[in-house]
């Protein structure tokens, strides 16, 4: 029974104080069609703990897990092999908490990880400094295009329809919060990017421009002219990269001359784990530092000259004047960057480079193979590890009758898109260094059935 200490009137009196009626107006920024009225249909009240254990067990065995069969499925979460030493370290009592530590300065062995991850990071992403991580690569976007309001004064970001949908959303929720005017539409079954459209509606308002790198449907673009075009009037170039693996092999976007660059770490040792937690990457320009969200760990030395680490920067509302705070994101994903930074560790620089040019081996060649079946046409001219083919067919009955026969195929652009019929026949495949050549003659001879 839960202890509920608070009478009625102590909760009217909390409602009166703060001007609201009833508790249920306090959810007023939920849509009505999202709140319950009532109690869940079909829900059992109550059940033994062994019942519900059988019960949860059986609706386990129904789900088909990454490494059950065949698996193509990327659009943002990939399936790496992540070594067995990864998560064996990560589990030491040392590092295994919930939470980063309020006197940091006392975990001297956490403030030096995070001081290394920042290292990977920022070199990782071809900038100048990185801070210890945020909630995941979706979030990091949207502070990425508060932090290019805070420097630019501008209330407008354009957003390229290569950006991940998923992203566009959280970042159009949050703008219901500042008013920032989010431009953007959704991709075409189109060979290039939309670069030269958003240098066209480049303006004055413009604060930043976010492009994805390699984009949604896995084109790969230089990002150089759009950055140029960007500076000229003002704004920004952010550049999201929802694929860290593809940097051993692509041009690091700060290279490129992106100004803020932003991502997903979840490719490197964090892995699917069924939707998260994931891992935000966050990257500048040294001339930006002080509006970047999150915090920052430094290096230092002792009154007694030994080498030190301290958290340097964590401008949030806790910390100073709310209205000074550079985010309201009040921890790191510690545990997940530490994962990233172990792989990486392991990886090294070599290691890195043959992996991504392992992955970009294995997706050329399912693309070749997928090029020549009947009713497939191959989008990209360009890709890493990831591409978009285009069916004859809505690509989301196609995914489902593959699923039927073990094969997770693809994401379709159907289910990411709901509303745009005329890209519904598109089919993103994204290929690892997991996949095998049996998964590859699996969805081969699979697609030459369903769409017979």
């Amino acid at each position: 029974m839960r202890y509920l200490p608070l009478t009625d009137a102590d909760r009217q009196a909390m409602l009166d104080r703060i001007g609201v009626a009833t508790i249920d107006d306090l959810f007023i920024d939920v849509p009505a069609e999202a709140r319950l009225d009532g109690p869940i249909e079909g829900l059992p009240g109550h059940a033994s703990e062994l019942a519900v254990e059988r019960h949860m067990a059986a609706l386990a065995r129904r789900n088909m897990a990454a490494g059950d069969g065949p698996f193509f499925l990327g659009a943002g979460a990939y399936r790496h092999h992540v070594p067995a030493s990864v998560d064996h370290l990560i589990q030491r009592g040392e590092f295994l908490t919930a939470y980063t530590p309020y006197q940091p300065e006392i975990a001297q062995g956490t403030l030096q990880i995070l001081f290394e991850f920042q290292t990977q990071v920022a070199r990782l992403l071809g900038c100048d400094v990185a801070n210890a991580s945020m909630y995941d690569g979706s979030t990091a976007c949207w502070e990425a295009i508060g932090m290019a309001r805070r420097i630019t004064r501008r209330g407008k970001a354009l957003l390229s329809s290569g950006l991940h949908p998923h992203y566009v959303s959280v970042a159009r929720t949050m703008a219901t919060f500042t008013g920032d005017e989010l431009v953007h539409r959704a991709p075409g079954l189109d060979v290039a990017g939309d670069g030269e459209e958003l240098i066209a509606v480049l303006d004055a308002d413009t604060s930043c421009v976010v492009v994805q790198y390699p984009d949604i449907l896995g084109r790969i673009n230089d990002l150089s002219v759009l950055a140029e075009k960007a500076h000229e009037i003002g704004a920004l170039l952010i550049a999201v990269v929802t694929e860290p693996v593809a940097l051993g092999a692509c041009r690091a976007p700060g290279e490129m001359g992106a100004d803020i660059v932003v991502g997903e770490g979840q490719s490197l040792g964090v892995g699917l784990q069924f939707g998260g937690p994931y891992l935000g990457l966050f990257a500048t320009r040294q001339k930006y530092l002080r509006q970047m969200p999150g915090r920052l760990c430094g290096e230092t030395v002792d009154a007694e000259g030994k080498r030190g680490f301290v958290l340097t920067l964590s401008t949030r509302e806790q910390h100073i004047r709310r209205e000074k705070a550079t985010s309201n994101i009040c921890t790191n994903s510690g545990l997940c960057a530490l994962a990233f930074s172990i792989h990486l560790t392991l990886l090294g620089e070599k290691g890195l480079r043959d992996l991504a040019l392992l992955n970009h081996a294995r997706a050329a060649q399912v693309a070749e193979r997928l090029a020549a079946l009947p009713g497939i046409r191959l989008l990209n001219h360009s890709f890493f590890n990831e591409f978009t083919i285009v069916l004859e067919k809505d690509a989301r009955q196609v995914v489902r009758d593959l699923a039927d026969r073990g094969v997770l195929a693809g994401v379709s652009l159907g289910r990411l898109y709901p509303d745009e019929a005329n890209i519904a026949r598109g089919l993103v495949v994204a290929v690892t260094e997991t996949v095998t050549d049996e998964d590859i003659d699996a969805l081969v001879s699979g697609l030459k059935e369903v769409l017979a």
